[in-house]
């Protein structure tokens, strides 16, 4: 080991044991951006002399950016008393690797595409964006939806792919940028978890119904008394749906005052093999993942143009699709039209809930992501003006025959998924054209959940795996699809939907808005919009244009804080059916609320006391500023960006000084 003879140091690496890479220079210390961390290899200290002899190396230490030989030394005849030769060895070959190459990538960019596909185009599109759009005004619903995609859900969308892909890292590490928000990463997979667990409960129950398409009679189709509740004679013929899913397929009661009820054995073990499908897809990561949106991302499609097409078919079908488009222009002035424009954009694309961090912290680099953003952005507007078309054309074949039922009464959710157009299946013709359909349908719907419940589990996957990086991803995987299943059984009981109505609305409705503004405000303000625009057009290489800059600076935050001020001062007291919660219930959804908010301060406070700067201040501004682990992991292209941020610092310092 060769040592500096003034001072007693290494030449060849710094008092921590680190090579001596450059980065110990003075000239990083005045750097907005800590180094990477640097290659620590190490060293064994066996002083100056060999054999009474001076060891002098025959290199001198190497310039920044060289290779850092270690002196090697050889001895003649056996005898360490007489030294023969010197000579550097070089340190293992680690090419320019840093610890973000070690993360697993998509096979190909298409496999990447089709799972945010497969991600955002879920159940929302399907049951939810109908009956928003119709209780909304209809056709008119479009303008504020559209609205809203522009500047609020397409920015958000491209804002997290970008960030996602340039650190590698999931939605808690990104935040290696300003550490005092990691709080909103853990804020937001707790939204994750809570949306996820009855997520996949619903997808349980759509796989009862899927089973319960291949009988010969469809069991929604007809009524016999036979161990029913209910005088099948005292029910009409449009009403039997309705009787089977709410006493047969999961009876529900009116409240929770006395508990959840009784467990429903048979809709349990469709959630159990839910979450079996939902584990295979994700033990090998985005290997397998990406191999599966294949199916989940195409296959959908297919289903609704074929239901479409026999739907237009039918007697009344143009009067719901005409219902469905027709604008009712007065809604424009309503707030809460554009609340619900807002909160359907945010469900439907699944922006703000970190999944689209996590899938393009998989993607290469340079992965185009600009025009992945629009494309799934389009797909996602069209699917739901697919699927209303599809819907609301059955919708108006039921409306024509039905004495009762008016397009005002439709609404989206489960009543619509598994009364209303099973209802309508059954008049789809004879023995086997309306199992057929069933089939197809309840499959879609399936399919469109997989895809979203896979990127929501593999979010919460990624968040585990980034943190221990010592555990075997498919033992993450098991431990969360078990974990996610035994919550899950919380919404297959007699009081089950109760339940999720309250874990959504406390556990993920108010907390995705306050983590999306919080993320754009950190971002914008506090990492700084120049940087992050400077950091985007570094890896995409394109500039950031004016657009994208005022939706992240200005609309995003002052938009969504608008929204949530609104969520809060109109909001009336939460419940769900004709009675209110019990207290007890009502304290739990606050106390859930209150947890994944309290994750922000505490994470905050964390993040300032655990910095190295003495006074309270620097630890501030210290938690406010970049760590060395924020910024491309791939040496190579770490040494390009930081010199083309020296170079945009040094352009934008020198704007500051001309007035003309």
């Amino acid at each position: 080991m060769a040592y500096n003879q003034q001072n007693g140091q290494s030449l060849y690496h710094d008092n921590h044991g680190y090579v001596r890479d450059g980065s110990e220079a003075a000239t990083y210390a005045q750097s907005p951006i800590e180094p990477a961390p640097r290659q620590f290899l190490p060293r064994i200290i066996t002083g100056s002399e060999v054999g009474g002899q001076k060891i002098k190396p025959e290199s001198q230490p190497p310039a920044y950016g060289a290779e850092h030989p270690q002196p090697r030394f050889a001895v003649k005849n056996n005898d360490p008393g007489q030294i023969a030769t010197i000579t550097p060895a070089q340190p293992p070959a680690t090419g320019d690797e840093g610890p973000g190459d070690e993360r697993d990538t998509w096979d190909n960019p298409l496999e990447f595409l089709l799972s945010c596909i497969s991600m955002s185009v879920g159940l929302g599109n399907v049951w939810r964006f109908p009956g928003v759009a119709a209780r909304n005004g209809g056709g008119a619903f479009l303008i504020p939806y559209l609205v809203v995609l522009l500047v609020i859900g397409r920015p958000l969308y491209y804002l997290e792919m970008c960030i996602g892909q340039f650190s590698r890292y999931g939605q808690v590490k990104v935040w290696n940028m300003a550490p005092i928000f990691k709080g909103v990463g853990y804020g937001s997979i707790t939204a994750v978890c809570c949306v996820v667990s009855y997520y996949v409960a619903l997808m349980g129950i759509t796989l009862f119904f899927f089973f319960s398409s291949f009988q010969k009679d469809l069991p929604w189709g007809q009524c016999d008394d036979e161990g029913k509740p209910f005088n099948c004679s005292e029910v009409s013929p449009e009403n039997y749906a309705a009787y089977y899913y709410n006493y047969e397929v999961l009876p529900q009661i009116p409240k929770i005052d006395d508990g959840l009820g009784e467990l429903n054995w048979r809709v349990s073990l469709c959630l159990v093999l839910a979450w079996i499908l939902i584990f295979l897809s994700l033990v090998k990561g985005v290997k397998s993942s990406g191999k599966v949106a294949y199916f989940t991302a195409i296959f959908p499609y297919v289903v609704l143009l074929i239901l479409l097409i026999r739907g237009v078919t039918l007697k009344g079908a143009w009067s719901g699709i005409k219902y469905f488009i027709t604008p009712e222009w007065s809604v424009l002035y309503k707030p809460k039209v554009w609340y619900n424009a807002i909160s359907q954009c945010f469900f439907s694309l699944s922006a703000g809930f970190g999944p689209v961090i996590m899938f393009s912290s998989y993607n290469n680099f340079r992965q185009n992501v600009y025009k992945d953003a629009l494309i799934i952005s389009f797909m996602d507007t069209f699917t739901s003006l697919l699927a209303g078309c599809t819907i609301f054309s059955v919708m108006g074949n039921l409306v024509e025959e039905s004495e009762t039922l008016e397009f005002e009464d439709i609404d989206g959710g489960p009543g619509l998924a598994f009364i209303l157009y099973p209802q309508a299946i059954t008049k789809f013709g004879s023995t086997p054209f309306p199992q057929i359909f069933a089939v197809l349908f309840f499959l879609m719907l399936f399919t469109l959940g997989l895809g979203s419940a896979t990127s929501l589990a593999g979010g919460i996957i990624t968040i585990i795996c980034d943190q221990f990086t010592t555990m075997k991803r498919w033992l993450v995987t098991l431990i969360v699809c078990t974990g996610g299943c035994l919550v899950g059984l919380l919404y297959v009981t007699e009081g089950g939907m109760l339940m999720l109505d309250l874990i959504d609305h406390y556990g993920s409705g108010f907390v995705v808005y306050v983590m999306a503004m919080l993320e754009c405000a950190g971002i914008s303000y506090v990492y700084g919009l120049s940087n992050i625009c400077n950091d985007i057009e570094f890896m995409l290489g394109r500039h950031v244009g004016i657009y994208w800059r005022i939706c992240w600076g200005f609309i995003l935050p002052v938009g969504l804080l608008a929204n949530l001020l609104y969520y809060l001062i109109s909001e009336p007291e939460f419940q769900s059916g004709p009675y209110p919660y019990p207290q007890i219930a009502t304290i739990f959804g606050w106390l859930l609320t209150a947890f994944a908010a309290g994750l922000i301060p505490a994470w905050a406070i964390h993040a300032i006391a655990t910095r190295k700067k003495e006074t309270l201040k620097e630890k501030f501004v210290e938690a406010c500023k970049p760590t060395h682990r924020w910024g491309p992991q791939n040496k190579k292209l770490r040494s390009e960006w930081l010199a083309f941020r020296a170079q945009k610092d040094a352009e934008a310092s020198k704007k500051r000084f001309l007035i003309f």
